[in-house]
């Protein structure tokens, strides 16, 4: 089992930033991927990027050369630093751990909510 502990969400102006991060424990393997998904009242699940362990990302087109993914691999964290946030960047978001053994796991959600 894993477990995911997301952090780092709140209300923030537009054009303005925030970072979140996710803590993996558990049975996390190192071989696995980890990204960030979110999902706006009304509407359904979407990507916003992934990283593999070697560093390979795949952003969405909506965030890219506004948002940015990281990840430590000894501490099994990802992080996502938001920049020039958008209200239509208001969504939940989730971070996802594409684990080595075929499973997939879901954080609890953080609400991230970005006012004009």
């Amino acid at each position: 089992q894993v477990q995911l502990v997301e952090s780092g969400g709140g209300l923030v102006q537009a054009g303005g930033s925030l970072r979140l991060s996710c803590a993996a424990s558990g049975n996390i393997f190192r071989s696995n991927t980890m990204g960030w998904y979110r999902q706006a009242p009304g509407k359904q699940r979407e990507l916003v990027v992934t990283i593999s362990s070697g560093g390979s990302t795949n952003y969405a087109d909506s965030v890219k050369g506004r948002f940015t993914i990281s990840r430590d691999n000894a501490k099994n964290t990802v992080y996502l630093q938001m920049n020039s946030l958008k209200p239509e960047d208001t969504a939940v978001y989730y971070c996802k751990v594409f684990n080595a053994d075929g499973r997939n796991y879901w954080g609890q959600g953080t609400q991230v909510t970005v006012s004009s």
